[in-house]
């Protein structure tokens, strides 16, 4: 079956950095569109960013563009995102996603922003 399983986050002081990992198995991943996104307290979940199948052709957010990179690793079946000038509005539990016949999402990894 479909596993997502994210990993990375923590409690960081603004200005830091992190990279998430997202560990993916039992679809076929090479194939697939991969992306992050965010729910932060009482907010909505929303898209982070997006890679293609190859890693060829990425998409973000206005709120992280020159801030996080998506990245994939086809060989380990991988994707990350590397976070930096993290600041406290992106506190939030980030899901790695991707969509074949329906959305999975994995577990979720916390990310905290503080001083």
């Amino acid at each position: 079956q479909v596993q997502l399983v994210e990993s990375g986050g923590g409690l960081v002081q603004p200005g830091g950095s992190l990279r998430l990992s997202c560990a993916a198995s039992g679809f076929m991943f090479s194939g697939s569109v991969m992306s992050w996104h965010r729910q932060a307290p009482g907010k909505e979940r929303e898209l982070v960013a997006t890679i293609s199948s190859t890693g060829g052709s990425t998409s973000y957010a206005d709120s992280v563009k020159g801030r996080f990179t998506i990245s994939r690793d086809n060989a380990k079946n991988t994707v990350l995102l590397q976070m930096n000038s993290l600041a406290p509005e992106d506190t939030a539990v980030y899901y790695c996603n991707v969509k074949l016949l329906r959305n999975y999402w994995g577990k979720g990894t916390l990310v905290t922003v503080s001083s």
